[in-house]
């Protein structure tokens, strides 16, 4: 399950492990212009994680999904669009 708020500044999607026991705590998720902010709870250390991604780096793990083993790099023809 997930959940969708857009705010005046950014989209924060909320992931909600509804699945089968032991759950993991929810995954929020903050997209703002420039980056793309992962935060997550830690019980055992009573403190929330947080990944702060460049809008490059978010290219390449939504690519990096689909693509086999190896090591890739985007490369810019030049073209726009």
């Amino acid at each position: 399950m997930f959940t969708i708020e857009h705010e005046f500044d950014c989209t924060t999607v909320t992931l909600v492990d509804d699945g089968k026991a032991p759950l993991k705590e929810d995954v929020v998720i903050h997209a703002f212009d420039d980056a793309v902010v992962v935060e997550q709870y830690d019980e055992r250390e009573d403190r929330v994680n947080r990944v702060t991604l460049s809008m490059a780096q978010l290219r390449d793990l939504q690519a990096a999904l689909d693509l086999p083993e190896g090591s890739y790099r985007f490369v810019d023809d030049g073209a726009d669009g």
